[in-house]
């Protein structure tokens, strides 16, 4: 996928994303293929009109749901207005359409995250275009905002929009930070997305994560006899495609660190093999033909290895191997089954799952295999390890009564269980450490399906997909 194009506010900086200048007032933006255009910024008086009252007659509420000293944060987010309603081959058929619809994708994105409760444009007032760089603080003090998350679309000639998006701090009046979207119609969410991440992060301070995407393996069929294929959607569940036809089983995905690529198991004759996925040009190459039964290939950090997990003669051992291909090389040789490397962040080293004490633990070893030692000590089995982008928690499947995911630090110290159902497992990262997502199996039925948590294990959801789903894989922040 190529890398969206910002216009990002003063003052400019060189980023990967192509910043250019954006001027306050929406009317005055003008945009050039290649050159920046300089656009005078304009202070405008508030308007002193409060907006019209209608859909949520109590006005905004808004509470943080992590364990920080967050404030209550009211945050408000209108339908992005335009400057006239332009056809577009976007979801809604006109900019006016489209508008609603960004503004919906921005408070799905912040209010899904476990931090906000933001109200959106279905509850509250329209806006005009001229207003989006000038607000009517007073109005939306009196519906008891905090902050005012507002923006713009519009059409240009040559078929593409641009998006703008605004963030404010109510109570003192005032712009926090803008920025603006040049896409292709199809990829409208994704401005939307960037305007999420923008808020996000200026906000809370942490990374921003909802411009991504997950893999995950798609499930059809009976019981006894599923069909598994690789599937792609974005961080909300929108936008799904397969990736392959079914006709061979696909298994564990991983995204590679420059999210460029998708490495995954796939079965055919009951032949395992490890493959790449180039997702730019949907072709893939061969990486490693097993000789036995393979498990979970997972990247190393620099994206030139391949750990994965292969049983010969009664045991499994974890190997790596060139993402190129080539000759594998063995990194544990203990008698049992040893499942599942992850990297940690720096790459030196590996945490993955051993029976080698007599049950299902956590063990870490140095990235060359040394060191191996074990670090879950607690009633019950882990499996499925995943170091954390940032490095301080490994989450995995607590195997204790029933199926939970669980975190803990790097020492083995601090577990606390984040879910509490039947069979959760599986757990994955998102790209900024602070999401979970994993698969749940139903108890009767033995359906699968994917779903999120945040780490205080209070916020919840499921991500729709158009099949069962399970095996999930986030993929980092896109360019």
């Amino acid at each position: 996928m190529r890398p969206i194009r910002v216009l990002s506010g003063f003052p400019f900086r060189s980023v990967r994303l192509r910043s250019l200048g954006c001027a306050m007032l929406p009317a005055m933006l003008a945009f050039a293929p290649a050159v920046a255009v300089h656009a005078q910024q304009q202070a405008l008086p508030p308007s002193s009109a409060a907006p019209t009252q209608s859909g949520d007659a109590e006005g905004l509420t808004g509470s943080v749901t992590d364990d920080s000293a967050w404030r209550d944060l009211g945050i408000a987010i209108p339908a992005f207005p335009t400057d006239h309603a332009a056809a577009t081959s976007a979801e809604g058929g006109n900019t006016e359409a489209l508008g609603r619809n960004l503004a919906r994708v921005v408070y799905g994105d912040l209010k899904n995250n476990g931090l906000f409760k933001p109200t959106g444009p279905d509850a509250l007032p329209g806006i005009g275009y001229a207003e989006v760089a000038a607000p009517a603080f007073s109005g939306w003090r009196a519906r008891s905002a905090e902050m005012l998350v507002q923006g713009f679309v519009k059409g240009g000639a040559d078929g593409r929009l641009t998006v703008g998006c605004y963030l404010y701090d109510v109570a003192l009046g005032q712009e926090l930070m803008r920025q603006g979207y040049v896409v292709k119609p199809e990829e409208w969410r994704r401005a939307a997305h960037k305007c999420a991440d923008m808020v996000y992060a200026r906000l809370s301070g942490e990374s921003p994560f909802f411009d991504s995407k997950i893999a995950y393996i798609a499930e059809t069929g009976p019981k006894d006899h599923r069909r598994k294929q690789l599937a792609i959607m974005d961080s909300d569940g929108a936008n799904h495609r397969f990736v392959t036809n079914g006709q061979a089983t696909a298994l564990t995905p991983r995204y590679s660190p420059d999210y460029r690529q998708i490495a995954y198991l796939s079965y055919l004759d009951g032949k395992p093999r490890i493959y790449v996925y180039d997702i730019g040009s949907g072709h893939q190459h061969l990486v490693t033909e097993a000789k036995g039964p393979t498990f979970a290939p997972r990247w190393s950090p620099d994206g030139r290895n391949i750990l994965y997990s292969m049983a010969i003669a009664g045991n499994t051992d974890i190997w790596r191997v060139p993402v190129t291909g080539g000759e594998s090389v063995r990194l544990t040789n203990t008698p049992g089954i040893n499942v599942g490397g992850s990297y940690s962040p720096d790459g030196k080293k590996i945490v993955f799952e051993s029976d080698r004490s007599g049950s299902q633990q956590v063990y870490v070893m140095n990235a060359d295999g040394t060191g191996q030692h074990r670090i879950s000590f607690f009633g019950g089995r882990a499996a499925t390890p995943e170091w954390s982008p940032r490095g301080d928690q490994i989450a995995f499947t607590c195997i204790c009564g029933n199926l939970r995911i669980a975190v803990m630090d790097p020492q083995g110290h601090n577990l606390r269980h984040l879910t509490d159902s039947w069979q959760d497992e599986a757990p994955t990262w998102s790209p900024n450490g602070r999401i979970i997502q994993f698969f749940r199996t139903e108890r009767n039925s033995g359906r699968t399906s994917i779903w999120q948590v945040d780490l205080t294990g209070r916020n919840e959801r499921r991500l729709k997909t158009p099949v069962d789903a399970s095996d999930p894989a986030w993929g980092p922040v896109l360019p």
